[in-house]
């Protein structure tokens, strides 16, 4: 019998036939994990396919130069699509999956992904479901990466936390969300300061000029 949060939290598992329910009942492993642990590492071949039930994970990607890009995050639910493209391919992972918060799910050999992928369309399904929206997160995030200037994305970043009360947030993790270097946010954050838009303290940023950059995250 699959787990009943399985069900819950995928319902179209609900619409396996037998053998297939049998086959994902029998061999999917339940697994939790802290958060802040490496799930798997850029270049790795991975050995199960994952149905998060619980927490977020975050999909970052690496340069060799220790940049990093947040690409997107899964909820429980989701399904992660790099790393089921990975697994379809018979290729190693492109990204690094980190869990952001707790987390816990069930993991699915490969074998049995697979076997499910060929035989169980209901499965099938659940797995593509999320691979258009996925695709054009990442292309989004591309365009705005190549063609939006940092300021107008930083702008945009910092009104989109919605929150009154001061952001405690790192300048390192608003690179990693904006794809750029610490150093730039923390130079382009002093020139917000130097317009009054926002105030500056020790692992803090307070919006002082809602309007003014609202302004500078519409512009093109």
């Amino acid at each position: 019998m699959i787990d009943p949060e399985l069900l819950i939290r995928f319902p179209q598992l609900s619409k396996l036939d037998a053998a297939a329910a049998q086959r994902l009942a029998e061999h999917a492993r339940p697994i939790a994990a802290p958060a802040g642990t490496i799930l798997a590492r850029p270049g790795e071949a991975l050995p199960h396919f994952v149905l998060l039930t619980k927490g977020i994970v975050k999909v970052r990607g690496l340069s060799e130069g220790g940049r990093e890009i947040v690409l997107y995050r899964v909820a429980a639910g989701e399904t992660c699509v790099l790393s089921s493209a990975a697994l379809l391919g018979h290729l190693s992972l492109g990204a690094e999956l980190v869990a952001e918060t707790d987390i816990a799910g069930f993991a699915l050999p490969d074998s049995v992904f697979q076997e499910l992928m060929a035989t169980a369309p209901a499965f099938r399904q659940l797995v593509f479901a999320t691979f258009g929206a996925r695709l054009h997160e990442i292309v989004a995030l591309l365009e705005d990466v190549a063609f939006r200037r940092i300021d107008t994305r930083l702008a945009a970043y910092l009104l989109a936390q919605g929150s009154a009360r001061p952001l405690s947030v790192t300048h390192q993790e608003i690179a990693a969300e904006l794809g750029t270097a610490r150093e730039v946010v923390s130079r382009q954050l002093k020139e917000f300061e130097r317009r009054a838009w926002v105030k500056l303290t020790r692992g803090q940023i307070e919006i002082a000029d809602r309007d003014a950059l609202s302004q500078l995250g519409a512009a093109d």
